[in-house]
């Protein structure tokens, strides 16, 4: 999918500048790395999945954001933090609508929410992750009805999080990320969470398309910590060039400005 589609849904007030400004996403603002045409990608689908706001999760008061952090026992990506979402489904379908049953079924998986709650309001153009040859979509969805969630396969995923936009906005929480193989990307620390990689990138992005965006100095740059470099090289099995490789293209999104 390389252009973005909306839908016609009721929404808060504090998403309708994202909501406006998904109807005209180009997926080169979100990555370099764009979907070529080639039956062999295979599609998956996540679930950016936004809430009027809780109390009891990281980061405080006010419209938040579900995140899981993804089992350390993974064969890849393993203890990193992700929207949920996975591969696509057979059964699943086509195009806008099967990425959004793809979400959708994954995030229930995942986490136990009840979809019947979300109202999907825009899908973003897919981006490849040529490493994987992943074609992933972005679905963008307002929580009107927020139910329960936990983790429901330890295997799958460590822990389930609903994180405040304004924890995300702050500058105090914002970094760059440094990889032991020397590159660079935005991340997040919000207590003892650390959103890096491709999430982080999307992220960043959203909540500049959001109009949440505040200035943040990307010139402090943090080394990833032990414990994700250790996971990384245990779970991926990977040579250093293969490392490097993967780790460039999961900086890429949404890479600040003066940093290499």
């Amino acid at each position: 999918m390389r252009t973005s589609a909306t839908f016609d849904v009721e929404l808060p007030g504090w998403l309708h500048t994202l909501a406006m400004a998904s109807k005209q996403v180009d997926p080169e603002e979100l990555s370099r790395f764009v979907p070529p045409d080639d039956p062999e990608i295979r599609q998956s689908a996540v679930l950016i999945l936004l809430a009027d706001g809780n109390d009891d999760d990281a980061g405080g008061n006010g419209p938040d954001v579900l995140l899981t952090e993804r089992s350390w026992t993974l064969r890849s990506h393993a203890g990193q933090m992700a929207f949920p979402g996975g591969r696509a489904d057979e059964g699943d379908g086509t195009g806008v609508d099967g990425m959004i049953r793809t979400a959708l079924r994954e995030a229930e998986e995942e986490t136990g929410l009840n979809p019947a709650g979300v109202e999907v309001f825009a899908v973003w153009p897919s981006l490849w992750v040529p490493v994987s040859n992943f074609g992933v979509a972005p679905v963008l969805g307002w929580w009107r009805e927020p139910s329960p969630v936990a983790v429901v396969d330890p295997a799958e995923v460590a822990s389930v999080h609903r994180v405040s936009i304004a924890a995300l906005t702050d500058p105090a929480n914002r970094i760059s990320c440094l990889h032991p193989s020397g590159f660079t990307g935005p991340a997040f620390t919000i207590g003892d969470l650390y959103i890096w990689g491709f999430t982080a990138g999307l992220l960043d992005k959203l909540l500049t398309l959001g109009g949440w965006a505040r200035d943040w100095d990307p010139a402090n740059v943090v080394p990833l910590p032990d414990r994700l470099v250790e996971a990384a090289w245990r779970s991926e099995g990977r040579r250093s060039e293969d490392v490097r490789r993967l780790t460039a293209i999961e900086h890429d999104l949404g890479r600040p400005e003066g940093v290499e």
